[in-house]
């Protein structure tokens, strides 16, 4: 399946029945009255996270979504039936911005959350709305009320505990298969991934989401390579892993290049927990390996894990050092959303 995590698509809800004139006709009855119903309601256009998609894929294909149109009321005093309703159906995590692309109407982080982009019009009055005391027998109703039709932007940012960030060919797609069943393209050249990877990761009988995404390089917040644009599937993140592969020739200022990235990012993204790790070091001996590990370690101001993925050497380290801050920031919110009930 091709992963797209943007989209914009035109939406249109559905106009209001027109009300009826009528007049209520029967045999030995003079003077029935007006009876001309009421118009029904058009439908609206809602969007619901579902469970089982991780792509916008679908709306690649299909760009106008609209709802039904009410039906006209009729004679008797019927009232005309109500347009049908439809749901856009997107994955959990995505957010509804307004045509300029700027400004948010919604954002459904979890499954089940639903809402409406769009509002239906009311019907139209029948002449047996408009019936009064010096009126008994008006001739007008009123037509239906347009729906709303807007065209707004899907974005997809994929909802993961933790997410692996560094430059291309630093290991993380080879870290992603090694610890689940994720299978993402591994190959030796850069920007060997070019989409997003998800994949469940165990430790300890404790299971969470890691996010793989494109490698980024100097400049990246310029345009420079495929930008920083991916960076937005980290952002729902507790913890970021920073790979550095240990083929650098300078390890401190590959770490440094990407966090440069990280802050002219934001969107609070430089702010979250990291964990450090030098990748591939089964390709060095131990000279310069611990050469590489001093270099990084003053770098980013704390001791790396040291990683090989074809080994499994530290790979169980770092998952738990990747749990503890998942489990820890999971108990905090759980507090936090505590308070806010025991508040409300």
């Amino acid at each position: 399946m091709k992963f797209l995590d943007e989209t914009k698509v035109y939406i249109r809800a559905g106009d209001g029945g027109g009300g009826a004139i009528s007049f209520h006709r029967e045999k030995f009855i003079e003077f029935g009255g007006p009876d001309g119903g009421d118009g029904g309601r058009g439908g609206d256009v809602w969007v619901e996270a579902v469970d089982g998609l991780n792509t916008l894929i679908d709306f690649r294909f299909q760009q106008h979504h609209k709802a039904k149109t009410g039906v006209h009321g009729m004679g008797r005093n019927r009232t005309g039936a109500n347009g049908a309703s439809i749901t856009l159906k997107v994955p959990a995590g995505t957010q509804v911005f307004e045509e300029d692309n700027e400004t948010l109407v919604c954002d459904l982080t979890t499954v089940g959350e639903r809402y409406r982009i769009a509002k239906g019009g009311n019907g139209g009055f029948g002449n047996a709305h408009f019936k009064t005391a010096t009126n008994q027998a008006p001739r007008h109703a009123n037509p239906g009320l347009a729906g709303e039709e807007k065209t707004v932007w899907l974005r997809l940012k994929l909802i993961a505990d933790a997410g692996l960030v560094g430059l291309p060919n630093a290991g993380k797609s080879t870290f992603l298969a090694s610890v689940t069943r994720a299978r993402p393209k591994i190959a030796n050249y850069p920007f060997t991934t070019l989409h997003p990877n998800l994949g469940v990761a165990t430790i300890d009988n404790r299971e969470f989401v890691l996010a793989d995404i494109p490698g980024l390089i100097e400049g990246a917040h310029e345009g420079v390579g495929i930008g920083d644009r991916f960076l937005g599937h980290v952002e729902r993140t507790r913890v970021l892993l920073h790979l550095v592969s240990a083929l650098e020739e300078d390890v401190a200022e590959a770490y440094r290049v990407v966090r440069h990235e990280l802050e002219a990012y934001g969107h609070g993204i430089a702010e979250k927990p990291e964990v450090v790790a030098l990748s591939q070091v089964d390709v060095l001996d131990a000279e310069t390996r611990a050469e590489k590990v001093r270099a990084l370690k003053k770098a980013a101001g704390r001791a790396p894990y040291e990683l090989s993925a074809i080994t499994g050497e530290g790979m169980t380290g770092a998952l738990r050092a990747l749990r503890d801050v998942i489990v820890k920031d999971r108990a905090d919110q759980d507090i936090d959303n505590d308070a806010g009930r025991a508040e409300d």
